[in-house]
This record gives C-alpha cells, sequence and structure tokens, in this order.
C-alpha cells in the first residue's frame, strides 16, 4: 500500500476549515474514499460537504 496526501476544505462555524491528511491505500480512489469516510465521523459532515482538492501519492 501506497502512502497518499489527501488535500482539501470543508465548512467549519469561521468559515473553510483546509487540511491535509496522510493515508495509506491502495489507490487514489480509496484514499479519497477513506478521507470522506473519516471526516464524515469525525466532523459529522456528508460528502457533499468535503471538497477534496488535491491527491497526491
Amino acid at each position: 500500500m501506497s502512502t497518499y496526501t489527501v488535500r482539501g476544505s470543508f465548512p467549519a462555524r469561521d468559515g473553510p476549515q483546509q487540511f491535509e491528511k496522510e493515508v495509506d491505500a491502495p489507490n487514489e480512489n480509496v484514499a479519497e474514499e477513506r478521507v470522506y469516510s473519516d471526516f464524515g465521523s469525525q466532523h459529522n459532515l456528508k460528502r457533499t460537504q468535503i471538497t477534496i482538492e488535491e491527491v497526491a501519492a
């Protein structure tokens, strides 16, 4: 598995919150799905509220 760096933003109380998260995944699509899953459970966000700007290996 490779380590991917996922960058993006999500809405917070004070405006958009930028994030950068490292994820172990077999490919970029799975890395995106894990970010959606993690932020959805931790911050109670829906997928449509999370904007992924970049996925880099």
